[in-house]
């Protein structure tokens, strides 16, 4: 895979502790900053997919679902009636 050069501007502090952080890490601050973009990306698209996974089950039951819920509840109620 071919790599790209790319320049960022940040503040003096944020670059102070990327060198500190790099240092500790024992890593480049290239790699320090892959890192931290590839972490960015990760919980970015894992937030996407679970807003796409509540708005999936956000609504409730059709009268479909409802009706069939309800036979299910009355049949696990004879079946569990005088096992307590």
């Amino acid at each position: 895979m071919a790599n790209i050069k790319t320049a960022i501007s940040l503040q003096k502090s944020l670059f102070e502790q990327v060198e500190a952080l790099a240092r500790e890490l024992k890593v480049s601050r290239s790699r320090l900053f892959v890192l931290a973009i590839e972490d960015f990306i990760h919980r970015y698209q894992n937030r996407q997919l679970l807003e796409k996974i509540n708005q999936a089950y956000q609504d409730g039951p059709d009268a479909a679902e409802q009706s069939r819920l309800g036979q299910m509840r009355r049949h696990h109620r004879q079946i569990v009636q005088g096992e307590w």
